[in-house]
């Protein structure tokens, strides 16, 4: 079937907004010709993709130029031999050129490893964003037609893409204020993570929905009867609240599904801001409203421009719900964010300078040091200072300061100035002394005790803030003061990660593992890498693996090589497994397996079984298929001696094991695992769970690693999940030796 864009063309017209239609059709032809012949996983033509994605950019009434970049965004990536930049440039003008190079990855760039590149794409896309917003939107676009079309991936492929969609996309849609792209983000993403959870949650939403629509109904009924008779002109609509945001607020205040009270939700959009507060009112008159619950979102708006009023109130039947009253122009900006406000204010008007400090949030993304290459560091303000709930605290003066839920004084002082933050001995919260790190709420006024005789921030505050403008700015201050310091500190600290390796390297080989890790962040002066680690620009944990690989190359390289002396050695009828990881005793051109009920790991003493027309065996000498076969007269002599020809501590080729987590069962337990194996690059073949009793759970993983020491780095990071209580190996289920 030939793609066309007809549907497109039909969005366009319906919106009633100028677009140039024949600059339009010239790029979906010069796209669809560049992507001929090219395929998605689902089997359908590439072309279908932007298409698709020019379709999502034209429902938030973006111009022309924005839709041609939907059309051409992979072309620079996917056919690089048939064109480039300057062609998009003579073709489809500056702007078309400038919104998919933004679009584009580094696809050129030869950097070392993939951390780097994942780093430095964002870095590029954050450039391009701070230039021009129209980037990011149909950035958010086309993640959002990738995640509808993620079934046909592999699942480790769908986990990876799901992680990068929580981590970075979703975040980024809320804080430009995308109501509509974040929800449907957030929930695809919650269904690949954490698939349990998301089913047992649409479950649970579904069923209650089911039983207490007819509630739904009749209040909006109430209510429209209320409004009608004081002659208000407004529009109204009912809603549930969606499966992620049920299963974040489970997790992340620890309630029960029966406690969301704003599970049910009535819209209310009228003309003027004052009609708002009459809204207000007479919903007050007929509902009893519960306490704690009003938000004034309209006298001060949140961060990413959302205006409106909250309230909660209980319902004739019992049953609470949440109403949310806004204009028109609220409505478009809380639904498509800045994507609305650029359409409202034609993408350029800022007079007063306002809505370049809106978009100061993106200058803290592109601040981050260029010497952050751990992706947890620099990825940081998307994964707290943007998608955690706000605290509104003020200063003295009466100035409201916007910070993360959570964040303490040294977040707010930081967030005054780094004068302040840099110079601070203490805090006054409501007017009394409060320790600095004391977690501050909405509403409270908070003062800052400052000293000139101040030495600086404390090294431990880089553990105590929440927002990464407050460890920015310690950084900056420990990198500019204090390099001598840095280096020592974190001379010792590597020092004291390399000898928990218990591996014997001496002072040489220790430098040479330090300047390879070193090299592979982008730097040639070592003592530039201590001071960077010293000021935290890189984390102690984010090294830990390379430090680990380094050191095992470099032990590699100087152990000794057997001399061939043409004696015949101790061992003479040994060989070499067809892994080149297993020596057999006595036997020549066989071939090994390692078994299945217990796939033994370098580490592990072993003990081989001739079987019959299958080669050797390879088990762990306490299997009980070993202890089993060992007793059996008959069997005696098939058993034979085996060893490992790598040492664990230098294995790198992977190995199928299974993975045994005993833990709590809870809602955020899958995509607590799932996130954790993937950052330590562990790759899941199968998942499986089975429910215990007294709400514990099993979930039993086929993954590859490379030996007993992976598996007890894996075993420690997944122990210290809050739900985990121990790990264990087992055999892979299903399968037999």
């Amino acid at each position: 079937m030939e793609p066309d864009i007809s549907n497109l063309l039909t969005k366009l017209a319906s919106s009633g907004l100028s677009y140039d239609y024949e600059k339009i059709m010239r790029a979906f032809h010069f796209a669809r010709e560049l992507h001929k012949g090219q395929f998605r996983k689902s089997g359908e033509e590439y072309i279908c993709h932007p298409i698709a994605v020019a379709e999502i950019v034209a429902s938030l009434n973006l111009d022309t130029d924005s839709i041609c970049a939907a059309l051409l965004h992979d072309v620079i990536e996917d056919c690089p031999d048939k064109v480039n930049l300057d062609t998009i440039r003579r073709e489809f003008g500056d702007d078309v050129a400038t919104l998919v190079d933004g679009l584009s990855k580094l696809v050129t760039l030869q950097l070392a490893d993939k951390e780097e590149r994942t780093i430095e794409n964002l870095r590029k896309m954050f450039l391009a964003m701070s230039k021009d917003l129209r980037v990011i939107f149909i950035k958010l676009c086309d993640r959002l037609h990738n995640m509808r079309t993620l079934d046909p991936h592999p699942v480790e492929k769908q986990r990876l893409i799901a992680l990068e969609t929580m981590h970075v996309y979703a975040p980024l849609a809320h804080r430009l204020g995308m109501e509509k792209i974040k929800t449907e983000l957030e929930t695809l993403t919650l269904k690949y993570l954490d698939p349990i959870g998301y089913n047992e949650v649409k479950q649970d939403t579904e069923a209650k929905y089911g039983k207490s629509r007819d509630f739904l109904n009749k209040s909006q009924e109430l209510i429209r009867q209320k409004l009608t008779e004081q002659n208000i002109n407004f529009s109204m609509e009912g809603r549930i609240k969606s499966v992620y945001s049920i299963y974040k607020k489970m997790y992340g205040q620890n309630k029960s599904f029966d406690e969301i009270y704003d599970f049910y939700a009535v819209r209310i959009i009228v003309e003027e801001e004052l009609d708002c507060y009459t809204v207000l009112g007479i919903i007050h008159e007929n509902f009893n409203s519960m306490p704690g619950r009003f938000k004034d979102y309209i006298s001060t708006p949140k961060p990413n421009l959302y205006r409106s009023l909250h309230t909660t109130v209980i319902g004739k039947d019992g049953i609470p719900f949440e109403v949310q009253i806004r204009t028109w122009e609220m409505h478009a900006v809380a639904e498509y964010g800045l994507a609305a406000h650029w359409r409202y204010k034609d993408g350029v008007e800022d007079k007063d300078g306002s809505m370049q400090k809106k978009l100061d949030w993106i200058r803290t993304l592109l601040e981050t040091d260029r010497d952050e290459t751990d992706p947890d560091e620099f990825l940081r303000p998307l994964k707290f200072d943007i998608f955690d709930d706000e605290t509104y605290v003020f200063t003295p003066k009466g100035d409201v300061i916007n910070l993360p839920a959570g964040s303490c004084g040294i977040d707010f002082a930081y967030a005054i100035h780094s004068d302040i933050g840099n110079k601070m001995v203490g805090v006054k919260v409501n007017g009394r002394i409060t320790p600095i790190d004391a977690p501050l709420n909405t509403g409270e006024i908070v003062e800052v005790l400052t000293s000139a005789a101040s030495k600086g921030p404390n090294r431990d505050w880089l553990n105590l803030v929440k927002t990464s403008e407050a460890r920015n700015k310690i950084r900056q201050w420990f990198k500019k003061q204090n390099r001598e310091e840095n280096i020592e500190f974190a001379k010792a600290e590597l020092e004291r990660v390399l000898s928990r390796y218990k591996k014997a390297l001496g002072d040489e080989e220790k430098i040479e593992v330090l300047q390879n890790v070193a090299k592979r962040h982008g730097f040639t002066a070592l003592d530039d890498f201590f001071n960077t680690v010293g000021y935290g620009g890189i984390s102690l944990s984010s090294l830990e693996q390379k430090l680990r690989d380094e050191t095992d190359r470099v032990l590699a390289a100087i152990a000794p090589k057997p001399k061939d002396t043409g004696e015949t050695a101790p061992l003479k009828n040994a060989i070499r497994a067809s892994s080149q990881a297993v020596m057999v005793e006595n036997l020549e051109n066989c071939q090994v397996k390692f078994a299945r009920c217990c796939n033994p790991l370098p580490g592990d003493p072993i003990i081989g079984f001739v079987t019959k027309g299958y080669g050797i065996s390879i088990h762990k000498y306490d299997c009980p298929n070993a202890i089993a076969g060992l007793n059996r007269p008959e069997d005696k002599d098939r058993w034979v001696n085996a060893s490992w020809m790598v040492k664990p501590e230098r294995s790198t080729v992977s190995y199928a094991a299974q993975l045994n987590v005993f833990a709590r069962n809870s809602l955020h337990l899958f995509a607590d695992v799932s996130a954790c194996l993937a950052e330590m690059h562990v790759p899941i073949s199968n998942i499986t769970s089975h429910t215990k009793a007294d709400n514990l759970i099993l979930i039993t993983l086929s993954v590859a690693i490379t030996g007993t020491e992976h598996f007890e780095l894996i075993a420690s990071k997944l122990e210290k999940l809050p739900d985990v209580i121990r790990v264990s190996r087992g055999a892979v289920k299903g399968q037999n030796s």
